[in-house]
């Protein structure tokens, strides 16, 4: 069987190193088909990771289902079935959920506080994103992937290269995925995120002494995030949901009824303390406890990055270069980092009230983006996109950048739009940059051309971004509260960022309420979890948190059936992680699309009644879900029984 040489993991100096396909850099492997599938999967994942991320601040890196499908329709259309145009769709592919993966933690934001979206100046801010963050960690490129080979190994770029390698030798992981489709699709389209068929959420709600609510939603997508991530993760967000619903609302809610009739809710004049529901507690109160919990969860990672932040500028700064990764003999890098560059310049002017303003912005948002691209290019050497913390970068960000814009006095509503536009290029510039270096090591170890695989890149980043931004003004009214006080989509971090900017700026947040949060994220800092994973959790609903616990839970089942084979349980595990990503983009795509033909008045979802329409439709979707999705994986036999 081919196979990675060990060389690929280090060992050897970079520039000594034999890539799987030792003549590739050389040669062109793209072409027009590769392009054309290159750009269907970066509006594919764009649109998937921007709909699951604004549903529940939760994305899931596109590298190895990428690789999966690229390789699927390379053997399947393509004349060369070269490994390196697999790679390039694998890159593109990346290129696309990246962008969403960035845009959507700021850009909902000016939704929320009230301001409006403006689609062409949302497009050129994601492009001047793209361009600066893929020329600026250009510049240390080499450095990183070439002098540090071994030392800064790339995991889930190593993940991804040893798929390319295995499609190599054939697999079914596209079968599986398709399978995940299938299921997620048609248990999305029955509920009213299309056709309206079956009720979706199971709710059980107390009244009384003890208020609380329990809830789970079975939602296919959420089921395959909880399949991916596993236990631990998804009992770490479900560890704040509890400490929510189980902890704090009745707590509030014990004393809420003490309240005399004539205290009202602290943002709403018209209802009484002493009559406030769960709903009510959850979005005037719990909320702002969770997002003191995110804050401090940023900026403790932000300063724990310090060391690393020192150590990437010193080794940048000391790097001379040496070594190629590819056909370094184009401008385009240098290009891309000076159209970038003027690009964010214009926007400044272009969103800004002021001339000052537009200025001070510009060189706040590249001095940040450029500090932190650099940081995110080599944490994705060690933690992978993944775990990349772009949430802990992105809050320092713009706890530096309101600061500066209220010392100013740019303090109004049109003031905190031109911050959050230069907070959207900020994020964008750090989530590519992680996913460029990542891709572009996939590229080293395979053999391809990184300069073929950068232009790759780029044309997914831009293609990701028209799609994020579309969907961003699609779902708009969706991230507002509706008659009950709850938004269909929670958008945790971009609420986040909401909360923290718009409040500053007016000076009307409920100090008290993020003080005590911020005390929390501390407290579980010291006692070692991990504080924006449980402060996540606590701020989503627990429809959310629960159902991607029982996602993890079908995958600690599998694992167990199959502990006595080792081999019997990758496979099993690989089966539903293929199949599980299936879900993620069956769920989403459909479920998008269901608001598509929502909107333009296509369908209208029925309000189903009776059985289906009470907890009991809820019940036989988790059934089909959790029943379904074993089957597959289950349906793998040990090899040495069939021997």
């Amino acid at each position: 069987m081919k196979k990675l040489s060990k060389s690929a993991y280090g060992g050897v100096p970079g520039k000594e190193y034999v890539p799987y396909v030792t003549d590739g850099k050389k040669k062109k492997s793209g072409g027009t088909l590769i392009l054309i599938f290159g750009i269907i999967l970066a509006t594919l994942f764009a649109a998937s990771t921007a709909y699951s991320g604004m549903k529940v601040g939760l994305t899931v890196a596109a590298g190895i289902p990428g690789s999966i499908l690229g390789s699927g329709l390379v053997a399947l259309f393509v004349k060369n079935k070269s490994v390196l145009g697999k790679n390039i769709l694998a890159g593109m592919s990346a290129g696309g959920e990246t962008i969403a993966s960035g845009m959507i933690f700021v850009l909902p934001a000016i939704v929320i506080i009230g301001g409006q979206i403006n689609f062409w100046q949302g497009i050129l801010v994601g492009i001047a994103a793209v361009l600066f963050s893929v020329g600026g960690i250009g510049l240390v490129e080499d450095y990183l992937l070439v002098q540090e080979h071994g030392n800064i190994v790339y995991p889930e770029a190593m993940a991804i290269s040893e798929s390319l390698v295995a499609s190599e030798v054939g697999g079914d992981s596209l079968k599986s995925m398709g399978i995940g489709f299938g299921i997620g699709g048609v248990l999305t389209a029955l509920t009213g995120q299309v056709f309206g068929v079956v009720n979706n959420t199971i709710n059980y709600a107390t009244t009384g002494f003890y208020k609380t609510k329990v809830s789970v939603e079975a939602n296919p997508m959420l089921s395959g995030i909880g399949f991916i991530v596993g236990i631990k993760v998804a009992m770490t967000l479900f560890a704040g949901s509890v400490f929510t619903n189980f902890a704090v609302i009745p707590l509030i809610s014990y004393f809420a009824e003490m309240a005399s009739d004539s205290s009202f809710v602290w943002n709403d004049a018209a209802t009484l303390v002493n009559q406030v529901s769960v709903d009510v507690i959850a979005g005037s109160y719990t909320k702002y406890i969770g997002a003191g919990m995110m804050i401090s969860g940023g900026l403790i990672g932000a300063i724990q990055l310090i060391p690393t932040i020192i150590t990437s500028i010193k080794a940048t700064m000391a790097a001379k270069g040496e070594g190629e990764t590819g056909d370094k003999s184009s401008p385009i890098g240098m290009i891309a980092l000076l159209a970038g560059t003027a690009m964010t310049f214009i926007m400044g002017v272009i969103i800004s009230d002021n001339f000052a303003m537009a200025i001070i912005g510009a060189i706040l948002t590249l001095v940040l983006g450029f500090l932190f691209a650099i940081v995110a290019g080599r944490l994705a050497g060690t933690l992978g996109t993944s775990n990349l913390p772009v949430s802990g970068m992105t809050i320092a960000s713009l706890v530096i950048m309101t600061a500066v814009f209220f010392l100013m006095g740019w303090t109004d509503q049109a003031a905190n739009v031109s911050l959050l536009m230069f907070g959207t290029i900020v994020v964008t510039i750090i989530s590519v940059a992680g996913s460029y270096m990542q891709s572009q090591k996939v590229t080293m170890v395979m053999g391809g051309n990184s300069a073929e695989v950068r232009n790759y890149f780029m044309i997914a980043g831009i293609v990701g971004v028209v799609v994020v931004t579309g969907i961003i003004q699609l779902l708009a009214d969706k991230l507002l509260p509706g008659a009950d006080g709850i938004a269909e989509f929670s958008a945790p971090q971009a609420n986040l960022i909401a909360t923290l900017t718009d409040g500053i700026m007016s000076q009307q947040l409920p100090w008290l309420l993020i003080a005590v949060g911020f005390a929390l994220g501390v407290t579980f800092f010291l006692l070692g979890l991990p504080v924006m994973s449980v402060a996540v959790g606590a701020y989503l609903p627990m429809a959310t948190t629960s159902i991607i616990v029982l996602g993890a839970l079908v995958r600690v089942f599998v694992e167990m059936m199959s502990s006595k084979d080792e081999d019997l349980k990758e496979e099993r595990i690989n089966t539903g992680i293929s199949m599980s990503s299936g879900l993620i983009a069956g769920g989403s795509i459909i479920g998008l699309l269901g608001i598509i033909l929502q909107v333009s008045g296509v369908i209208t979802p029925g309000s189903p009644s009776g059985f289906l329409g009470g907890n009991g439709g809820a019940y036989v979707l988790l059934a089909v879900l959790v029943v379904f999705s074993i089957i597959p994986m289950m349906a793998k036999k040990s090899k040495k029984a069939a021997e």
